[in-house]
């Protein structure tokens, strides 16, 4: 037996094996840890084929890298995806749109179905988000980012006044988790995926808000923000799941609501001070614009 052929095999099988693998690991795993614990024989099985499964991933990593750098060259339309930041941007902007709009419906179905306002609460938030991102979609379609740069303040500014305004449907919510106990419950693994996603988005906006500051540009600016509030109105929805789904049932009710009222508070103030900040940001840029075409007009 060629022990050295046989190892090879096992540690980079061929690809088509890699990828049925991960369905598979993924599914054995999940119906171990839900359903039949942690001690049978399938669970330990599930255990050694994710572990493998990963190794084999983590050693395929360099073959992985040259055929993205590979491809990035050779194919013309990742080409212009890597070269074309305009085109990325845009359709970064239109996919979130698409998205907090199938959202926001969603909330609101769930309003009219449940006869609640925790979702119409919900569904004004996200409503407010939509409507930003749909005017600053139609901007970026027709201009360039810096070439309309007065209706870029102007939206952006408006933008300022919406989040104020939206701070309404933020403090609904905040207000049915504190006074009525307003809570979700889900499964421990439904939590953890809720909060591994929750801590991408923030961490994604983080980042986002400061790169997309080199553009220049009020609009691209704008929509990041974006992103960072709807990121934090999901950190508060987390927040209270996690207190729900792995609570034991020692903290007292007035510990969480105050956990959740400080919460929903910092996050309130803070996106009434980001609110404020853009308008007065865009108002005092507009006047030296005006100021400076008054100026040139003069010469």
């Amino acid at each position: 037996m060629n022990w050295k052929k046989t190892g090879k095999a096992l540690l980079f099988p061929h690809i088509a094996v890699m990828i049925i693998l991960i369905p598979i690991a993924t599914a054995l795993l999940v119906y171990s840890m839900v359903f039949i614990g942690t001690d049978s024989p399938i669970a330990i099985a599930s255990y050694v084929l994710a572990a493998y499964t990963l190794t084999i991933w983590c050693f395929k990593i360099p073959h992985i890298i040259r055929f993205i750098k590979t491809f990035k060259k050779e194919n013309k339309y990742a080409r212009r995806w890597f070269n074309d930041e305009r085109l990325r941007i845009n359709i970064s902007l239109h996919g979130s749109l698409v998205w907090n709009t199938v959202y926001s419906v969603f909330q609101l179905w769930l309003g009219i179905y449940h006869h609640t306002f925790w979702f119409y609460s919900l569904a004004g938030y996200y409503i407010s988000l939509a409507v930003m991102r749909f005017f600053l979609v139609r901007h970026v379609t027709k201009y360039k980012p810096g070439e309309k740069i007065r209706s870029e303040l102007i939206k952006y500014r408006a933008c300022g006044w919406i989040f104020l305004v939206m701070n309404l449907a933020l403090s609904l919510m905040i207000f049915f988790m504190v006074y009525w106990n307003r809570t979700f419950i889900h499964h421990e693994i439904t939590a953890i995926a809720m909060a591994a996603y929750t801590f991408t988005s923030l961490t994604m906006a983080i980042v986002n808000v400061i790169k997309y500051r080199k553009y220049n540009s009020p609009i691209y600016s704008a929509s990041k923000v974006i992103s960072f509030a709807a990121a934090c109105v999901s950190m508060l929805t987390l927040e209270s799941t996690m207190l729900t789904t792995f609570g034991d049932g020692t903290m007292e009710p007035l510990a969480r609501k105050i956990m959740l009222g400080a919460s929903g508070g910092v996050i309130s103030v803070f996106i009434i001070a980001m609110a404020i900040y853009m308008i007065v940001q865009s108002t005092k840029k507009l006047k030296n614009l005006k100021f400076e075409e008054h100026v040139n007009g003069k010469q």
